[in-house]
């Protein structure tokens, strides 16, 4: 198979800067002051900054004396750096094609599927497509042909190593899958992979056939075809507030074009959390709205169906829309007149929770779909959601998306749109792991308070919460503190989180109702009681309410002091805390499969397909056929 040269860079190796200039130009990146948006580069000095394709940030390579000393991806706005990397390795500018080269053993080298995702250490279970399952154990130099190459060393079966030249990096995979046991490793020079590849390859075929059979269903229905943009639509999209992110604006675009197809749409809107999905959405239901049509937006909260309510009212205030929300906040009158005008066709747009699910629930033209965050619904909630899908544009928002999803799309077989930039001056969450004692949180606590800010304290137990509560009002006493939880009465919770929002409370004592889309800037301190019992996307959101401000923020995950983590528990904590900075949903996503699995979520017979070759040679099987079957 022909593939695309790369730039492959390692620490600690010796490199002409001057050669790594001229090969990043040949690659089409561009030489600049400072580096500002991807395919930029720039040099200071004994530092090259460079923005590779394939990367959510800039990295910066550090060099010594002609030796490459530190590599770490930065922060664009603040130049810190967040992660630092043994070895980068960088794709050419899209059309630009510096030389093709052939490669005897090439195979399958083209909210590579995941190993921009996931990183590979020494220890870890790796998968060559060759020569099957081993341990990586590092990186060494060989002498080959007068000079030494780098290769990684993988050990397999019997203590037998094979030193892969790093050329051929692109055959090798992390090993992960559904389950905790180690993988059985090949013995060299068996037969036995090639055997379990073959088929895993037959059954790969056969599950691509019905995703595609699905997909090609889906797509000779006859859905409603969108009109091109409106004045009125131009006039919506110019009245936003704030500059749109180049992502931001690719994803409307891509979105809209879908709309205008006859076939129904079914994208997935990815996108870190406050990094602007809502706006796509909204252009998207107002579009729809221009053609007569009627919009459902189904979200998993009554919080966040009022906030997102509020937003969508107050950005078609100058339209002749008809927006209503359907949750718990509303009475039986109020929820009987929405739910006739909806029959009528009288609603434009209709906002709601599990209550727009409800079977006497009827809407008369409904052309757009939109979900946020489908993860958080039940599995009765998402067969409801299946039916309504059927025959119309459907557009799934999410910021750490859920397994099936993320990899269909990864695959080539959904329709996904990445908003990777974030909102100008907004700051990444500063993270930290703490044991829980009464003199540190009041000591960060009333740091919050000292610049006039709110703060958020979760603790996901309604029994315990009030407890809590009064154990912070000992703490401190000047604070105003309040509970919020999903066990009170709708009037309550209301006059609570409308308290909150108005500044009239500074702390917010809260389980886990906070946790999709709430919005409050001036709230940039989150404390996790026992963040070591919550999952990995929990956490994520959870973080995410805070640091929508322009000042530092902060989250604080508390352990219980002198206890014992499970190892799953310190994993999560560990990654979390690691994937702190901006736009680093993704790699959540993936990671958390790692931890814990994502359970059967390709049906039995695909799962042990998974097991057997590990799961990103399962994709890369999986989008080869899906490839073939398309051409």
């Amino acid at each position: 198979m022909t593939t695309f040269d790369t730039i492959k860079i390692y620490k600690n190796r010796h490199i002409d800067p001057e050669d790594l200039l001229l090969r990043l130009t040949a690659f089409g990146y561009k030489g600049c002051d400072h580096t500002l948006e991807e395919g930029d580069f720039s040099r200071r000095g004994e530092i090259i900054e460079c923005f590779p394709l394939n990367f959510q940030s800039p990295v910066r390579i550090e060099l010594y004396r002609d030796k490459i000393d530190r590599i770490a991806s930065y922060d664009l706005l603040s130049g810190k750096r967040f992660e630092d990397h043994d070895a980068i390795i960088m794709l050419p500018i899209k059309g630009i094609r510096p030389r093709r080269i052939k490669k005897k053993h090439d195979e399958y080298g083209d909210e590579y599927p995941i190993n921009n995702f996931i990183d590979i250490k020494p220890g870890d279970h790796v998968v060559h497509t060759k020569f099957g399952i081993g341990i990586y154990r590092g990186m060494d130099r060989i002498k080959v042909d007068k000079k030494y190459i780098d290769h990684l060393v993988i050990e397999y079966a019997g203590r037998d190593t094979l030193y892969v030249p790093s050329s051929d990096l692109n055959l090798i995979q992390k090993y992960v899958t559904f389950h905790k046991r180690p993988p059985k490793l090949q013995k060299l020079g068996s037969r036995s992979w090639q055997r379990i590849k073959r088929k895993a390859q037959k059954g790969v075929v056969t599950f691509a056939y019905e995703l595609l059979e699905m997909q090609a269903k889906r797509g000779a229905l006859v859905g409603h075809k969108f009109s091109k943009d409106t004045d009125w639509q131009k006039l919506l999209e110019d009245a936003f507030a704030y500059d749109e992110t180049p992502d931001q604006a690719k994803s409307a675009v891509e979105t809209k074009k879908d709309m205008e197809k006859p076939g129904p749409m079914d994208r997935l809107l990815c996108g870190d959390v406050g990094y602007g999905k809502t706006e796509v959405a909204l252009r998207a239901a107002f579009k729809a709205v221009m053609d007569s049509k009627q919009v459902c937006i189904l979200v998993p909260t009554t919080i966040l169906a009022e906030q997102h309510y509020n937003t969508f009212r107050k950005r078609m205030k100058d339209f002749p829309v008809r927006i209503e929300m359907l949750s718990r906040f509303r009475t039986k009158t109020e929820q009987s007149i929405i739910v006739d005008g909806l029959k009528a066709g009288t609603v434009d747009i209709v906002i709601g929770t599990h209550r727009l699910l409800s079977q006497d629930i009827k809407i008369k033209d409904l052309g757009l779909l939109i979900i946020d965050e489908e993860q958080r619904f039940g599995v009765k909630a998402k067969e409801r959601i299946k039916s309504l899908k059927l025959m119309v544009d459907v557009l799934t928002l999410t910021a750490t998306p859920i397994p099936r999803t993320l990899y269909m799309a990864l695959v080539g077989a959904k329709n996904m749109s990445v908003i990777n930039t974030p909102p100008a001056k907004r700051l990444a969450v500063k993270t930290q792991v703490v044991e829980y004692t009464d003199d540190f949180i009041k000591r960060t606590a009333r740091k919050e308070l000292k610049r006039k800010g709110q703060i958020f304290f979760v603790h996901n137990r309604v029994r315990g919460i009030e407890k809590i509560a009064n154990k912070l009002k000992i703490l401190l006493p000047d604070a105003r503190i309040e509970v919020g939880h999903g066990r009170m009465t709708e009037r309550e919770l209301e006059k609570t989180m409308l308290g909150f929002i108005a500044n009239k409370i500074d702390i917010l004592v809260c389980t886990t109702i906070i946790e999709s889309g709430i919005d409050i800037p001036n709230a940039n301190t989150i404390f996790i009681n026992r963040a070591d019992t919550f999952g990995l996307a929990d956490l994520y959101q959870l973080r995410g309410r805070v640091g929508r401000f322009t000042r530092d923020a902060y989250a604080y995950l508390l352990v219980p002091k002198r206890t014992t983590l499970s190892n799953d528990a310190q994993k999560r904590l560990s990654s979390i805390q690691k994937f702190s900075e901006l736009g680093s949903g993704f790699k959540l996503a993936m990671e958390d499969l790692e931890i814990r699995g994502a359970g059967n979520l390709l049906g039995s017979e695909q799962h042990g397909f998974v097991e057997a070759v590990g799961f990103d040679l399962y994709c890369r099987l999986l989008k080869s056929a899906i490839d073939t079957f398309k051409n």
